[in-house]
């Protein structure tokens, strides 16, 4: 399948595509992705919730097989928010607010969530793709041009997601672990 076809993204984020396409585009077997920006409402629920609904209605529109994505930044101090709802913290707080939310806390650990969901098509319940990666929040270094990159150190790195080459960010990150499960999968149907 992955090698017959190419393999729609829904994303308007041009930043997430550029990821994606340099992941999935390495290895034996390279998967070709196209995009399309389509206006897709959120429901409000866990990762796998929102992704499960998002992916849904992107194949009824694209009408045909389709990937979506949905990311989560999770604070331990927080019970796990601002999640899902990342998105919306960060257009309102920028990167100072997203770190004060931590002021009093004794932690800053945080976890970052890549929800991948594929769908074969119209009809079809979408299959998840979950990676998780294990960090911290800090004060934002780096470029601050993509999310919350600037702020997120993953754990015995030393560097946040924005300091780091994207190989090497493309080798531990969230996304890439669960793009590594996508990948495995749709090798399997080739």
């Amino acid at each position: 399948m992955a090698s017959q076809k190419t393999l729609v993204f829904v994303t308007g984020n041009a930043n997430k595509l550029r990821e994606v396409k340099e992941i999935l585009s390495e290895g034996r077997q390279p998967i070709e992705i196209d995009s399309q920006s389509l206006e897709i409402p959120e429901i409000q629920g866990t990762t796998v919730e929102v992704a499960r609904a998002k992916c849904q209605a992107a194949a009824e529109l694209v009408g045909g097989p389709c990937i979506t994505e949905d990311t989560a930044l999770c604070y331990k101090a927080l019970g796990g928010l601002p999640g899902p709802y990342i998105k919306h913290f960060m257009a309102q707080l920028g990167h100072e607010g997203l770190n004060a939310l931590l002021v009093g806390f004794p932690t800053k650990e945080a976890e970052a969530v890549c929800t991948f969901a594929y769908s074969a098509g119209p009809g079809t319940e979408p299959i998840i793709f979950e990676g998780r990666t294990d960090g911290i929040i800090v004060p934002a270094r780096g470029p601050k041009v993509f999310g919350w990159d600037a702020i997120f150190e993953p754990l015995n790195t030393g560097l946040t997601y924005a300091e780091m080459h994207s190989e090497q960010k493309n080798k531990l990150s969230h996304r890439y672990k669960a793009l590594d499960k996508l990948r495995t999968y749709l090798q399997s149907l080739s």
